[in-house]
């Protein structure tokens, strides 16, 4: 089977892409909000419908990492994948039934909000804007450098100055999307991006299935028997085969996927945007569904690549197996492509190169609010509504261009350690911290500290232990080993560090602190979890 796409896909797909940038860039400048509402910008006024607002925390959800890796690991590594898969439909079941609803009561533009609501303070504030940054700018990396792959792969070129000005040039217009459409704007181009993403995906999965008779069974042992590693492939612990401890390094990378996907800021900020505590109920009903389907899919068209293509052949393409959604997609239709089923492809890659730009969109927005709203808005006791846009537009310039610089220096290099980098901070720090001030009552504006800076810094000081930055053939530096850290997460270490973190925090405050802080919780407690209507922060 060619990895090759015929010339028709690749000038259909350079017509799609075209078509998506304009479309997406006009409804952006269409629903822009005004200069001087800020509501608008931030939350869109909580305008959208259950329907509509779950759809687009689905599309903020599954980032282009999610359709491109995860279907890369169910294709190389079978079962481990689909315990991948089915954890980061679960991260997502965490949010809705445990923080989403909360969230919304405490929160009103920013995790800062949802944090300060109870224990207000700069320190508090700043400290979210830095830790949203650290878990957001790796995964935006992570986007704008598969950009470039992406389109080299569809495409058809290898020059890497035509990759770099593929990075440039779709950062430029993220950026766009964020200053310009605003929460609303960014929500749109979500929706559109998973109506896209589930209607190919499904049709592609179908046409999969129809090819081993309607029966998982039979695709299952085709891709098994394909595989290269027999019966393996459908037992846990193909995937982590290689490290010394491989059940509880799987465990542990689950775990921090369960912790950190659904916590990461860019998800959280959808709670917001929500008008009532029952419509963010039917809102996280939607995308969980939306995500649980989407789940299916790329199990289908995973096992389908391996079955149809092979695992060695996935493998050749990208030894991470991230070419394995477009390969599946590409090999159901076997060796004669009618126009229909080449137009099918042209709309799975539209699908793809839309997840990139709405993915980082809506990562560049989370963090330019926050630093616009959190660091620089907060320090000035009444700054005009038209300022604060500005500093929001501004915002999402300073954090864009940054991106895309570093995005062309990693561009080369395996992108997983910076995936795994972003899940970590999610796990470690803002998980604790959401739970900690959303639940308990002692908690002290210290604990906080505590939890975000020292939960950071165990995932950071770990991270380049791993076996994911060093030590390995796919690894960020192959060709070094100071693999200290025998695992592929630091989630093991790190997640307990910033639960401890926080408890320490809270002790060490003193009882009187921490009555103190009973009190204030308690003055918002009901609103935090009663579903009262949301107020001011």
């Amino acid at each position: 089977m060619t990895t090759e796409f015929s010339g028709n896909a690749q000038e259909m797909s350079l017509v799609g892409f075209s078509a998506v940038a304009t479309i997406t860039l006009l409804l952006c400048v269409m629903t822009g909000p005004d200069r001087d509402d800020l509501d608008e910008f931030y939350t869109g006024y909580g305008s959208l419908s259950p329907m509509r607002n779950g759809l687009a925390i689905a599309g903020d959800y599954i980032s282009a990492a999610t359709v491109l890796g995860t279907t890369g690991v169910v294709a190389l590594c079978g079962y481990d994948g689909i315990v991948l898969a089915l954890s980061t439909a679960l991260s997502l079941m965490l949010l809705m039934f445990l923080l989403a609803e909360p969230l919304r009561n405490a929160g009103r533009f920013t995790m800062g909000d949802a944090l300060a609501r109870r224990m207000p303070g700069r320190a508090v504030r700043i400290a979210a804007c830095a830790v949203t940054l650290a878990a957001l700018l790796p995964m935006m990396l992570v986007q704008l450098a598969g950009t470039g792959q992406l389109m080299s792969f569809i495409l058809g070129f290898t020059g890497e100055t035509m990759q770099t000005g593929c990075i440039i040039g779709v950062g430029a217009l993220m950026i766009s999307y964020a200053a310009i459409g605003g929460m609303k704007g960014t929500a749109l181009i979500q929706i559109l991006k998973i109506v896209m993403l589930l209607g190919s995906g499904a049709v592609v999965a179908v046409l999969v299935l129809d090819r081993f008779g309607w029966d998982p069974g039979a695709l299952f042992t085709a891709a098994a028997g394909n595989s290269g590693v027999g019966s393996a492939f459908l037992a846990s612990g193909l995937q982590f085969a290689g490290g010394p401890h491989p059940g509880l390094d799987m465990i542990t990378s689950q775990l921090t996927v369960v912790l950190g996907g659904a916590c990461l800021p860019h998800v959280t900020m959808r709670m917001y945007t929500a008008s009532s505590a029952r419509q963010v109920r039917r809102s996280m009903s939607w995308a969980v569904s939306s995500v649980a389907l989407f789940v299916l899919v790329i199990t289908v068209v995973g096992f389908g690549a391996t079955a149809l293509i092979g695992r060695t052949a996935v493998a050749q393409a990208d030894p991470r197996g991230n070419t394995a959604y477009l390969l599946g997609s590409q090999a159901v239709f076997g060796a004669e492509v009618s126009t229909a089923e080449t137009f099918l492809f042209t709309t799975v890659t539209t699908a793809i190169f839309l997840t990139l730009l709405a993915s980082v969109a809506g990562m560049i927005l989370a963090c330019a609010n926050s630093l616009a709203h959190d660091v620089f808005a907060a320090r000035v006791q009444q700054m005009s509504a038209r300022r604060e846009m500005t500093l929001a537009r501004v915002s999402a310039l300073a954090v864009g261009v940054p991106a895309i610089l570093l995005a062309t220096l990693v561009q080369h290099h395996s992108l997983q350690p910076l995936v795994t980098l972003s899940f970590c901070l999610g796990a470690s720090a803002v998980a604790p911290a959401l739970v900690y001030s959303l639940f308990w009552r002692r908690y002290t504006q210290a604990g906080l500290l505590c939890t975000l800076i020292g939960g950071s810094l165990a995932v950071l000081l770990l991270m380049p232990g791993t076996s994911l930055v060093s030590g390995s053939p796919v690894a960020a530096f192959p060709h070094a080993d100071f693999n200290w850290f025998p695992f592929t997460t630091t989630g093991l270490v790190s997640i307990p560090v910033g639960f401890l973190c926080g408890w320490l925090g809270t002790v060490a405050s003193g009882r009187a602190k921490a009555e103190q802080q009973r009190h204030q919780y308690e003055a918002v407690e009901g609103l935090i979890l009663a579903g009262a209507a949301r107020k001011g922060s």
